[in-house]
C-alpha cells in the first residue's frame, strides 16, 4: 500500500511541477516572446503547441486529434499506471521511471484538454544543438523514457 501511494505522490509531483510551470509561463511570458534566461544558451518563450512532440499531428483534423493526442494516450497512460501499481516484483528505478513518463504524459494531457494546445517554452541552444520548443512535461517523459531504456539495457530480464 505505501508503494502505491508513493507511486501516486510522484506522478502528481510530476504533473504538479509541469502545471504550475505552464501556468506562470502562461501568465508572465507573452506568446513568442524570446527572452535570454543563460546568454543565447537557454530561452525562455512562450509556444502553443496544438500538436504532439514537435508539433506532430497539428494538421490532423479535429476528430483525429482527439483519438491520437487524447483518447489513445489516456488509455495507455490509464494501462501504465495501473501495470505498475499492480505488479509487486518491478524494480525501483523502473518505477520511478514508468511514474516520470505517466506524470509527464497527464501533465501534456491536461493542456490537450483543457486548453486544444501544449504550453511549451524552453529552448537550448549550444552551438548546432538546438531543441525544439519543450516543457517540463517533455522533461518528464523524456528522463523517464531514458531511465527505462538504460535499465532495460542493463537488465534484459526487466518487464512489465
Amino acid at each position: 500500500m505505501v508503494k502505491k501511494i508513493l507511486i501516486l505522490i510522484l506522478v502528481v509531483l510530476n504533473i504538479g511541477c509541469d502545471q504550475i510551470s505552464k501556468d506562470i509561463v502562461r501568465k508572465n511570458v507573452s506568446p513568442n516572446d524570446y527572452i535570454q534566461v543563460v546568454n543565447d544558451n537557454f530561452i525562455l518563450t512562450n509556444v502553443e503547441n496544438t500538436g504532439a512532440m514537435l508539433g506532430f499531428g497539428q494538421d490532423l483534423s479535429p476528430i483525429l486529434k482527439i483519438i491520437f493526442l487524447q483518447a489513445i494516450p489516456v488509455l495507455v497512460l490509464l494501462i501504465l499506471l495501473f501495470r505498475i501499481l499492480q505488479k509487486t516484483d518491478l524494480n525501483r528505478k523502473l518505477i520511478i521511471a514508468f511514474a516520470f513518463v505517466i506524470g509527464g504524459g497527464i501533465g501534456n494531457l491536461i493542456d490537450r484538454i483543457a486548453y486544444g494546445s501544449v504550453t511549451d517554452f524552453f529552448q537550448i541552444k549550444f552551438g548546432l544543438l538546438k531543441t525544439g520548443i519543450f516543457n517540463m512535461a517533455d522533461v518528464s517523459v523524456t528522463t523517464g523514457v531514458l531511465l527505462i531504456l538504460f535499465l532495460s539495457f542493463r537488465d534484459k530480464k526487466l518487464t512489465l
